[in-house]
């Protein structure tokens, strides 16, 4: 029975999940609370604490599932992530067929313990300010995953009728690395949860004090051991129970055939099971030290502040850069609202140490002036909530929120370059009046004869950088007019600076 009740839980929340990142778009949203997975993550919530120093009051929604824990034992890991139910079902694909086999299979590895030190490196990273969980962090991984790769990639075949053609940038290798977490699944059942998810680490701590726990009675076990035939985290039922790795999955209750395992209120003993999960004094003071030291490593990189990367163009009510990296948790939920696609995963535009955070590329898609939707769902406010007043520099605000500005590239605009007719950019600018403006010209063309033509130019006091006019530019390939970082709101350093002018 607590089999069924248990797939029942993962069926229906891994349904909302799946509604929740299907109604992640600027048509559908609507009221619906889609950042709420990432919001009961209690390791989003305590890696955001840590680096940003600060709480946002939508983590708080984790505090139940602390709770839960302490009370339950790891019940998110085993009944409600959605990523611990792919891995469950992919498991039981991949199932061995001979029990001693898959007992054999199941037994705990001293290896399973390197989640712990993971955890212990991501969160020193989050102490220095370098907000990291989201590499590995199960729901993070699972929202890039469908946002950037998966869902795209099946709506493109689909003649994009759900959102239209999307293309993410190096989506491939975000994709990769979902089917790689998926495909451990044939080695070892659950391989992810047991050996890489930080999540299930924290969890697993926690579970060391919660009052329901299982029970093998001595009395009636006849060391048969097929109870840890299907263990899903390793746990060793049939030994003494690790209550850190058991996922509550409680396949050992239905396949003991004494009825010798239950699970109940303190009813655990020290000869069925062990709480003590013993990391080593030096290994854990060696993941912390890895922690430390990755940092000023990663932000060797190119791309970071203070020198900031021209194409790392941040969506409008993006914090501070330093700010941002404290608070981002690289799950894409901005990318997969943007209603144009221009939000990207960054590459090499934020250095490592921005990875997988959001970037406006705007030849596949600009900031659309009427929408602020990326700052509504972010659950940790790196892109904080603004009033579309505050976007456009409407009363009682004096002034728009700048994420860049455009340049002209003569050497490739039609008018200045190829004496041809071409006002695109200066159509679809959005501002009022319009960063861009053209000046007639009369030139005398190749054959002798006259040609008025309009040449643009920018305001750079008027333009906020959305980049309609980089995605609509004529030129194919690499735009003649592009837009970079420089005078964005966020920043008093990334300006454009002239002597005794006003920028």
């Amino acid at each position: 029975m607590f089999r069924k009740v248990r797939r029942i839980y993962q069926v229906v929340f891994f349904a909302l999940f799946l509604f929740l990142v299907f109604a992640t778009t600027a048509s559908l949203i609507g009221g619906y609370p889609v950042e709420w997975f990432l919001a009961i993550d209690p390791l989003v919530a305590l890696s955001a604490g840590l680096a940003s120093r600060e709480i946002h009051p939508l983590l708080l929604m984790s505090v139940p599932i602390i709770i839960i824990t302490l009370i339950f034992g790891r019940f998110f890991c085993g009944w409600l992530c959605p990523f611990g139910t792919i891995h469950h079902a992919c498991s039981f694909v991949a199932k061995k067929r001979r029990v001693s086999d898959r007992i054999k299979i199941n037994n705990p590895r001293k290896i399973f313990k390197l989640k712990y030190f993971i955890l212990l490196a991501l969160l020193a990273m989050a102490l220095l300010g370098s907000n990291q969980i989201g590499w590995l962090d199960p729901i993070a991984f699972t929202w890039r995953a469908m946002s950037t790769a998966l869902i795209p990639a099946l709506d493109n075949l689909a003649w994009g009728v759900y959102q239209g053609e999307r293309h993410f940038h190096a989506s491939s290798i975000i994709a990769f690395l979902f089917v790689v977490a998926i495909s451990l699944n044939f080695i070892i059942p659950r391989l992810y949860c047991r050996l890489l998810c930080p999540l299930g680490a924290l969890l697993g701590l926690l579970s060391r004090f919660s009052l329901f726990r299982l029970h093998r009675n001595l009395d009636l076990c006849n060391n048969c051991n097929v109870c840890g035939a299907d263990c899903a985290g390793a746990a060793q039922p049939q030994d003494k129970l690790r209550v850190n790795e058991c996922l509550l999955c409680l396949n050992c209750i239905e396949a003991c055939p004494r009825g010798g395992i239950k699970y109940g209120f303190l009813s655990s003993s020290p000869t069925t099971t062990t709480d003590v999960i013993n990391l080593g004094r030096r290994r854990s003071l060696a993941a912390l030290a890895l922690g430390v030291t990755a940092v000023p490593l990663l932000r060797a990189s190119d791309g970071v502040n203070p020198r900031a990367n021209p194409k790392r163009i941040r969506p409008p009510g993006a914090c501070s850069e330093e700010e941002f990296l404290e608070k981002c948790i690289k799950c894409g939920a901005c990318m997969k609202v943007c209603p144009t696609g221009g939000l990207q995963p960054a590459f090499e535009q934020a250095g490592i140490e921005g990875l997988w955070t959001p970037v406006l590329i705007a030849r596949l898609g600009y900031c659309e002036q009427q929408c602020a939707l990326c700052g509504e769902i972010c659950p940790t406010s790196a892109i904080r909530y603004i009033s579309l007043a505050e976007k456009l520099g409407l009363p009682p605000y004096t002034e728009p929120i700048r994420i860049g500005s455009a340049s002209i590239d003569r050497g490739r605009c039609l008018p200045w370059a190829n004496e041809t007719q071409c006002i695109v950019c200066e159509e679809v600018c959005p501002t009022s009046p319009k960063a861009i403006h053209y000046k007639v010209v009369t030139i005398q063309a190749r054959n002798g004869k006259d040609r008025t033509l309009k040449q643009p130019y920018i305001d750079l006091t008027k333009c906020v950088g959305c980049g309609i006019c980089e995605t609509h530019c004529p030129v194919a390939d690499e735009a003649a007019i592009r837009v970079t970082s420089v005078g964005e709101s966020r920043s008093r350093t990334n300006r454009v600076i002239i002597t005794g002018g006003k920028l």
